[in-house]
């Protein structure tokens, strides 16, 4: 029996079952996505190589064993680390290492030690994934991979059964089931800094906006195939789209040089100013006349301070001001999910001062004469502002101009004009309203967003940084600032969709190079692969604004309506670890319940067979252990050994095994009923 035992113990230390292996490798699987989106490609392709090699040398008995093979193989990663981060000092470095790390764990495991190890560093990489990224489908993938990893350490521990599936998912499903009320009472109450669940370790990159306080041509361009999310909007009060294009303002430009603008370096607050009706009177603020249009945006944490609201914001919000310009600026940078109310308005909110009609008509000094002329001559025909803006957009209606995604490098304002006249919305805008100056009419750049995708199941705008728009606005005397939009002389019926759908409605009328396989677009647009999408995108949204966003504030708002005064987060966590330990008491109390139930009849059983065993001559020793009653008893009765062997074999499966199979005790108490001799009628 020893020698039995000593075999099975180095089996089990020199080599891990490929069942429970492969439910970790899957599990590792699902933490990739992160690590490839935000850390050096060649760090995830080696952890997944080193999968792929552990399931080819387990079976062969190969491993790495060179202590001093190793030591090079950590050089080598440490270099290789430093020479693309720059430093160890970054979190994607330190990420990086911990999964390199991990690679080499993976190809000199071979223990039941060394399994559990693996275990304990894949739950870290799903804390370290989640550090990297929190939205809902990293979420997903790491929930899926931590809960993996439990079904393969259950799977491990199973010993003989390893080879059953749905067991150790049923197990993992119930530990998960039973700590779900403590995770939810641990979120909802435990205190909190103000930066909510969002755990951004690392500077928030450029790319993750289209904004910046220069616009240049192809820098909106250059976003046309993006598919990240901007911001989501809701109309409270409404289940209707609003009607018309959405223009969403972002930044306003006033500083001048061509095809080149640039916003101011510190906005400033706008001062007030009466609001104009659209014939240019003065109406109060608190009149009627001016339609409020009721918002709610939802940002996700880009690190910039650009904030959007539909047409021109009225109102500020707490925690920015209104700029002049009327755009929104936030005070502090984004840096955790932004949600805010905002009421907007068509009317132009101010009367233009001295000081900014002369910025609005400042022109660099590089402009070349045949732009100027070009300009000029507009005037010459009908100096009316009206006049001079309907001549600029006739000229890029029919001059031969064109809208494209790759307009290409343009030297001047001159090459767009009058050579190539191929341009996105930037050059359009930019163009436009450095001739509206050269023209005398003051005029401003604004960059935002055109549209957005409406979703029915969710009653929200999908705005995605691919709808990054640039339009002009004009000083009118009689109107105010009225907005003009030159791209759509060029491209008509741009501002009746985002920029996704009319792509593919040009297309599909042969208007531009196809940007996508025809039936793949039409598949994608059919109806069950946009009821899956909207569904997505209603699961991604609740999940940034009920999870994501659940910060101290709302916490705050929580616990006041439920009554429960703040009295610091002392007494909050005293209160939480209360509920917690009564939780868990009242858990123990029913699982030790129902133990003992179930124990209790086993018991009673037994103790019936031995009184059986007793009137049949053979009474069992106080002292006595299951299987040598059963040994002596079968030898005492020989007609009734095969029965007293089930029972015992039967009673000590019930008795000391972790679980049996279902139905086993209702048998047990068929055998100890049967055994026995039988009445006779």
């Amino acid at each position: 029996m020893s020698t039995i035992s000593a075999r099975s113990s180095t089996k089990t230390d020199t080599s891990i079952p490929r069942t429970p292996l492969l439910w970790m490798a899957v599990a590792l699987l699902f933490t990739l996505p992160p690590f490839f989106d935000s850390l050096a490609v060649w760090v995830p392709s080696l952890f997944l190589l080193s999968l792929a090699l552990k399931f080819w040398m387990e079976p062969r008995g190969y491993r790495l064993r060179s202590v001093v093979l190793k030591l090079v193989l950590v050089g080598i990663a440490l270099t290789a680390v430093f020479a693309s981060y720059g430093s160890f000092r970054a979190v994607e470095a330190g990420i990086s290492l911990l999964v390199i790390l991990m690679s080499l764990k993976i190809l000199e495991a071979h223990t039941a030690r060394e399994f559990r190890v693996m275990v304990l560093i894949g739950w870290m990489l799903c804390l370290c994934g989640f550090f990297l990224s929190q939205d809902f489908a990293t979420a997903l993938c790491l929930l899926i991979a931590f809960a993996l990893l439990v079904v393969a350490l259950v799977q491990f521990h199973r010993g003989a059964s390893q080879g059953a599936v749905w067991p150790p998912i049923g197990t993992t499903c119930k530990l998960l089931l039973q700590a779900a009320p403590l995770l939810l009472l641990f979120f909802l109450l435990f205190p909190r800094i103000n930066a909510g669940f969002l755990f951004e370790l690392r500077p928030f990159r450029s790319a993750n906006t289209g904004f910046s306080d220069r616009l240049s041509p192809g820098s909106i361009a250059a976003l046309a195939n993006s598919s990240e999310i901007a911001f989501r909007a809701e109309f409270p009060g409404s289940s209707a789209r609003p009607l018309g294009p959405m223009y969403w303002r972002g930044v306003v430009m006033w500083r001048c040089n061509g095809l080149e603008w640039r916003g101011p370096y510190a906005p400033r607050a706008k001062s007030s100013s009466p609001t104009l009706d659209i014939e240019g009177r003065a109406v109060p603020a608190s009149s009627g006349n001016v339609k409020e249009i009721q918002q709610r945006i939802t940002l996700p944490p880009n690190g910039a301070r650009w904030m959007f609201a539909l047409d021109r914001p009225i109102k500020t919000v707490p925690g920015a001001m209104l700029a002049r310009g009327d755009y929104l600026y936030s005070v502090q940078p984004i840096r955790k999910t932004r949600r805010y109310d905002v009421a907007s308005s068509e009317f132009s909110t101010n009367e233009i001062t001295a000081r900014e009609r002369a910025e609005a008509l400042e022109v660099p000094g590089s402009i070349k004469p045949a732009v100027r002329e070009l300009a000029e001559s507009w005037t010459a025909q009908n100096p009316d502002s009206r006049a001079v803006i309907s001549a600029a957009l006739q000229f890029f209606r029919t001059q031969g101009f064109s809208y494209s995604l790759t307009p290409g490098e343009y030297a001047d304002l001159d090459e767009f004009l009058f050579r190539r006249r191929v341009g996105f919305c930037e050059h359009y805008a930019t163009s436009f309203a450095t001739l509206m100056r050269l023209a005398g009419i003051p005029a401003r750049v604004v960059v935002g967003y055109l549209g957005g995708e409406y979703n029915d199941l969710g009653h929200f705008f999908l705005v995605r940084q691919a709808d990054t728009h640039a339009w002009c606005e004009v000083w009118l005397p009689e109107h105010g600032w009225t907005r003009v939009d030159p791209t759509s002389a060029v491209a008509p019926g741009r501002a009746s969709f985002d920029l996704s759908s009319f792509l593919e409605t040009r297309n599909a009328a042969g208007q531009m190079g196809a940007r996508r396989n025809a039936w793949i677009a039409q598949l994608l647009r059919s109806g069950v692969f946009t009821n899956i999408r909207f569904i997505w995108q209603t699961l991604s949204y609740q999940w940034d604004t009920r999870f994501i966003a659940f910060d101290a504030d709302v916490q705050d708002v929580m616990l006041t309506s439920m009554g429960i005064a703040s009295r610091g987060p002392v007494f909050l966590v005293v209160e939480i670890l209360l509920v917690a330990i009564g939780l868990l008491a009242i858990y123990f109390a029913w699982m030790q319940l129902r133990t003992r139930s179930r124990l209790d009849r086993v018991k009673v059983l037994y103790d019936y067979f031995c009184r059986k065993a007793a009137r049949l001559g053979v009474s069992r020793d106080p002292c006595e252990g299951p299987l040598d009653f059963a040994r002596r008893a079968a030898q005492s009765l020989p007609n009734e050994s095969n029965r007293i062997q089930q029972i015992v074999e039967t009673y000590i499966l019930l008795r000391y095994a972790p679980q049996s199979p279902q139905g086993m005790l209702d048998r047990f108490a068929k055998e100890v009923s049967a055994f026995g001799p039988r009445r006779r009628h």
